[in-house]
């Protein structure tokens, strides 16, 4: 029986040989100087898991770097430069067409930066905050993931831009407090320690917690639809943005507490 195999057929790639015939020396050479053809590596969950302790890991190195070697005095000012970096490595990675891990791993050591001199400022002021912090956004991770694993909540097109709309009106109302702020001390409230700023940092990490239930849903999608292995540091990029988000509302979220001691 005739293989249908290119390779082995006697109508492969590298010319025909005729039937009864055994393959030439020229046809022999031809085949065992061709490259093997491999097919791209698509995405796996190993992949995720590897670029994301990376990617975590950088963030964790610079900010304990930032919280040992910056001093007092400049700390504002190192935390606003890295945040800038940060936002532009998040804007060329959100925007961009090309997957860059570059790119994402300077996004973590740059917010690293930041979030090592913020938890340090906020450690000074409430010991033993950054700690509890640290532990309550590894129970929010786990506690998304189970909850996505057993399909408590089904990311749905209309939870995705729910999810996206609250995102974006947060942040909305971030700015216009900043805003605020310049002219009227406290801004609207939201930030300030009271009944308006408690709610405003739970619903913040809720939707931190509805955010990590996309990045989770992208990577299932990502793996079964085949993505390319590189798409791996941009799922490893939206699971430390969200850490990232949770981590810091936890901490403000708790200063609140610490606060009325």
């Amino acid at each position: 029986m005739e293989s249908r195999n290119p390779v082995f057929s006697r109508r492969g790639a590298f010319g025909q040989q005729p039937p009864g015939h055994a393959p030439s020396s020229q046809y022999l050479e031809d085949m065992y100087n061709a490259p093997a053809y491999a097919p791209p590596r698509t995405m796996t969950i190993d992949d995720v898991v590897v670029r994301s302790f990376l990617t975590l890991g950088t963030l964790v190195v610079a900010g304990a770097l930032a919280w040992v070697f910056v001093p007092e005095r400049i700390a504002n000012a190192v935390a606003l430069v890295a945040i800038v970096v940060g936002v532009v490595c998040w804007a060329i990675l959100t925007f961009g067409h090309k997957i860059n891990p570059a790119l994402v791993l300077g996004f973590a050591a740059s917010y690293g930066v930041a979030v090592g001199v913020i938890s340090h400022a906020y450690n000074s002021v409430y010991n033993g905050i950054v700690l509890q912090a640290v532990i309550g956004t590894g129970l929010a991770f786990g506690a998304m993931l189970t909850v996505y694993a057993l399909r408590i909540v089904r990311v749905t097109p209309k939870f995705v831009r729910f999810v996206i709309a609250a995102g974006l009106a947060l942040v909305g109302l971030m700015v216009l407090n900043m805003l605020v702020s310049i002219f009227h001390v406290g801004g609207i409230g939201i930030r300030e320690n009271g009944p308006l700023g408690i709610v405003f940092s739970v619903a913040a990490i809720l939707v931190g917690c509805l955010y990590l239930l996309l990045d989770f849903s992208s990577i299932e999608e990502g793996v079964r639809s085949g993505a390319p292995e590189k798409a791996s540091w941009l799922a490893a990029f939206g699971l430390t943005l969200s850490l990232v988000w949770i981590y810091l509302e936890l901490l403000r979220f708790l200063s609140y507490f610490y606060s009325r001691d």
